[in-house]
């Protein structure tokens, strides 16, 4: 954590002091070769130089002139230019700069947290058929460093390049972000560039700035505070009286044989299953690191040539070993495990298999109705079933707060805005995408009114009128419930739905898209398309149906309620031609029960005999439903919904 405090404090030195502290004409780094410029509008080029420092710019054959002002900045407009390219700009000073192979199309700035930020390469096997046939050199993306900073907002980046959706540069891009721009790409053949900002794990109010967040005191107060370097010191300081306590050693790690060795005789090992977690198998409550051991068959046809192991989801971090070699790691639990092993790891028969798993709270272990095995060609080999497991260490809980430890910038307010966003408010764009929420699931009764001053925060700091702003509502996740039951991801939903109050806003529903057991659903294509669909409404005025049906309106009707929706297309249906579920219905008590609902027209008509003054229906209302089945015709779901004020 220090060193981290102190990147906290050299980042903001190095970012203005690289362009403003000597005298030659400097860019921000964004504005570079292969960029893609907002066309039909004029768009803003600007940098740095000596103060005064006379600076032209050649573009399309004509010279624009500026200087730098009293704090060596500059910025001129170009004007606007039709879609198309390639383009070059000179920009000429006390030193010449040239930017070549520059395209002219629509700009998103794509920012969230880590559904946003995964990429096609970690859903490589979903999507192996788009990766390998990768020829978009009209995509572009430009993906931003992952930096905080909690002094204010910075003029610039240290890193990032503008890269075309071409061959292996395609799988670094975000998967979402890649699918909504190909779809706009396909239907306008205009050049479509991404600015991706994205970090996982990350609350919204990480993403907004000090201004934005003015009307959230408890915000505004932990800002001040955390621009004052003394008190973060003091965070990190030991207090004088905390003794000093020997870090626990993983006993797999510290014999004269390692317990992944191939030499190593294992005593005292127990069965366990893969997948399932260990404390659903005999293990109670225990945090820290637990081994798992197989020999694994391995028929001939397999070696001499690379494989690849699925070891589905595992929580929270892991290392594979095989036959004593390392062979992938993963340092937490969110991502797939998908490890590539070398040609001359396998052998023919026997070959010891080793995982060292680590957990830090809650359940540890491999999740449930993922794949396990191991492939290569035509060949595979299952790898579920019993293992031996022996447990490493144990973590000792610890009482007393702790030895201060600092904080996790990248989850203070402002902080993500400061340090990925502020740098890029002089790029002209047609508009934003939004992926997050599930970090402010804990908290979910605020984030409509975070989400909002977000919006208006971005369109104030771009200063492009109230460009299109679009959002994914959080899909399905954690287990199922077959009870109507209270939900934290289903308020925030509700609050995500209500945000489309703001002008010029949509958000895609994506209750369909989810998986129980991983927050990263594999879906991310038709989330991209849902996206683009809003894009092809909000910023290219297209008349088509872009979203699902959306809750508008209720009326009592004695014992029971008629439903009002937007957006029901050619009209109203089930998915599954079942009959509507999901909704429940309450009466003055708030007590949900069950309820009966019918599609009339383009209302659904919702009852229960169990409730003979019913007063509210919430649908789809949990944190996973089990089958939300309303559509509209075009085939895009309803958002859930609750009938409360």
């Amino acid at each position: 954590m220090n060193y981290f405090l102190s990147l906290l404090r050299i980042v903001p030195i190095f970012l203005f002091g690289a362009n403003a502290a000597n005298a030659q004409v400097k860019l921000p780094q964004i504005v570079r070769d292969s960029m893609i410029l907002q066309r039909d509008i004029p768009v803003n080029i600007w940098g740095w130089s000596a103060v005064n420092e006379k600076v032209s710019v050649k573009f399309n054959g004509k010279t624009y002139k500026t200087k730098g002002n009293a704090e060596g900045k500059w910025i001129i407009k170009l004007p606007a230019t039709k879609g198309g390219g390639p383009y070059s700009i000179d920009i000429t000073a006390s030193n010449k700069i040239s930017i070549k192979e520059i395209l002219f199309g629509d700009v998103w700035f794509c920012s969230g947290q880590s559904n946003m930020v995964h990429q096609l390469n970690i859903h490589d096997v979903t999507y192996a058929k788009e990766i390998a046939e990768a020829n978009d050199p009209q995509i572009r993306q430009f993906w931003v460093p992952t930096l905080t900073s909690l002094q204010g907002p910075q003029q610039n980046l240290p890193s990032g390049y503008w890269k075309a959706a071409v061959g292996e540069d395609i799988r670094p891009f975000s998967a979402v972000a890649y699918f909504f721009a190909k779809h706009l790409y396909e239907k306008y053949k205009v050049p479509i560039g991404i600015i991706n900002a994205s970090v996982g794990g990350t609350p919204i109010e990480a993403w907004t700035s000090e201004e934005g967040l003015k009307d959230f005191a408890a915000l505004q107060t932990t800002i001040t505070k955390n621009k004052d370097t003394a008190y973060l010191n003091s965070l990190n300081r030991r207090p004088s009286n905390t003794p000093r306590i020997a870090p626990p050693i993983d006993a797999g790690l510290s014999g004269t044989t390692k317990w992944f060795d191939v030499n190593y005789v294992p005593k005292g090992w127990r069965n366990i299953n893969i997948p399932g977690f260990w404390e659903d198998q005999g293990v109670k409550d225990l945090n820290g690191v637990v081994w798992y051991r197989k020999e694994i068959d391995i028929p001939a046809s397999m070696v001499g040539k690379a494989a690849k192991v699925f070891l589905g989801r595992i929580v929270d971090a892991d290392e594979l070993y095989i036959n004593a070699v390392r062979v992938g790691n993963t340092t937490y639990q969110y991502p797939q495990r998908r490890y590539t092993v070398p040609a001359n790891v396998l052998k023919a028969g026997k070959n010891v298999f080793v995982i060292r798993v680590t957990n830090n709270s809650g359940k540890g272990g491999f999740v449930t109705d993922k794949p396990y095995c191991i492939f290569s060609g035509t060949d595979t080999v299952d790898l579920k079933g019993t293992w031996q497991y022996k447990v490493g260490l144990v973590n000792r809980p610890f009482a007393g707060g702790g030895f201060g430890g600092g904080i996790n910038a990248q989850n203070q307010p402002a902080a993500l805005y400061n340090a990925m966003v502020a740098p890029e408010i002089n790029y002209t764009i047609k508009g934003f995408c939004w992926y997050q929420g599930e970090s402010n699931a804990g908290r979910p009764q605020e984030y409509g009114a975070l989400q909002t001053a977000q919006i208006r925060d971005w369109r104030n700091k771009w200063n492009q009128g109230e460009l299109p702003f679009l959002y994914v509502q959080l899909p399905g996740f954690m287990d199922y419930n077959y009870l109507p039951s209270e939900s934290g991801w289903a308020v925030l939903r509700q609050q995500q739905l209500n945000a489309l109050a703001v002008p010029n806003t949509a958000m895609a529903v994506a209750i369909d898209l989810g998986e129980w057991n991983d927050i990263h659903p594999d879906n991310k294509k038709d989330v991209g398309i849902r996206l683009a669909l809003a894009a092809r409404k909000l910023a290219y005025k297209e008349e088509l149906v872009y979203s699902g049906p959306l809750y508008q309106s209720a009326k009592i009707d004695g014992s029971k309620i008629i439903l009002s929706f937007q957006h029901t297309g050619s009209g109203l249906i089930t998915n599954d031609g079942e009959e509507l579920s999901e909704f429940a219905i309450a009466g003055a008590d708030k007590k949900f029960v069950w309820a009966k609902a019918k599609i009339e027209g383009d209302k659904i008509i919702v009852w229960s005999d169990e409730v003979k003054e019913p007063l509210y229906v919430r649908y789809a209302w949990a944190d996973n439903p089990v089958q939300p089945n309303l559509y509209n015709k075009e085939g895009l779901p309803a958002s859930p919904f609750t009938t409360e004020k």
